[in-house]
């Protein structure tokens, strides 16, 4: 028997053998779920699109709406606390570690869907803080001390992203580049994940702007270039509007 938790809606009238001094809490009632799980009665409580199953001894699962696994583990005042395990729509384990308030904290290790190890060490609120990060064929990793780190990024068999990291996210300073082709399409600074700063972007390796971002778009005083000419000079206002000197043939 589940455990039952207390709430408002008592379900005497879908079970009706249920003792009325028993309370349960019924978001939506679900067949092939109660049959796959061979239950009789199901406490659901319906979070962020998933179905959360509790059990006698603070133990719990959350499923998918195609009634799928995606995570079994421990939990407290109904959110993820203690040790836990997350898998794909194929039922693949993503992620083993512990958890404090339905967050990750602590030690873990994440894979990727091949299932191989990308990530282990320690999280803080959610985010990598202590521990190495591998690349996709394991061959270096990285190391994040306080979630301050340097790291490099690959996909398509290219580096994609090396640069500094600050609790999960691009902080500081940081090169991108084409993920089809490994050329280099932008330098410069970051905060939280976006393009915030002084920075050039390129194109098909020719410099083709220069100047201040802003949230991941160019905001401020910049400069853009054509075939390695200079054609405009002046300042910028989310990416599109801008206001300033025009150039021809570099004149």
């Amino acid at each position: 028997m589940l455990k039952s938790i207390k709430s408002n809606f008592i379900i005497q009238n879908i079970f009706p053998l249920a003792s009325q001094e028993r309370k349960y809490k019924l978001v939506k009632y679900n067949k092939n779920l109660q049959k796959k799980l061979d239950i009789n009665l199901i406490d659901y409580k319906n979070l962020s699109g998933k179905y959360i199953v509790y059990e006698e001894n603070g133990k719990g699962k959350e499923y998918n709406w195609n009634d799928e696994l995606i995570f079994e583990g421990e939990y407290l005042n109904g959110k993820r606390n203690g040790k836990g395990k997350e898998y794909n729509y194929n039922g693949k384990l993503i992620f083993e570690g512990e958890y404090l308030n339905g967050e990750k904290n602590g030690k873990g290790k994440e894979y990727n869907y091949d299932g191989k190890l990308i990530f282990e060490g320690e999280y803080l609120n959610g985010k990598i803080w202590n521990g190495k990060i591998y690349d996709l064929n394991n061959y270096n990793f990285y190391i994040l001390k306080e979630g301050k780190g340097y790291v490099k990024e690959y996909s398509n068999g290219f580096l994609v992203f090396e640069g500094e990291y600050l609790d999960g996210d691009k902080n500081g300073k940081g090169k991108e580049y084409n993920s089809y082709s490994g050329i280099l399409e932008f330098e410069g600074e970051y905060l939280n994940g976006r393009r915030n700063g002084k920075g050039r972007q390129y194109h098909n390796g020719e410099l083709e702007f220069e100047g201040e971002y802003l949230n991941g778009r160019r905001n401020g005083k910049g400069k853009e270039y054509y075939d390695g000419e200079l054609i405009f000079d002046g300042e910028f206002l989310n990416d599109l509007n801008k206001k300033g000197k025009e150039y021809k043939n570099g004149n």
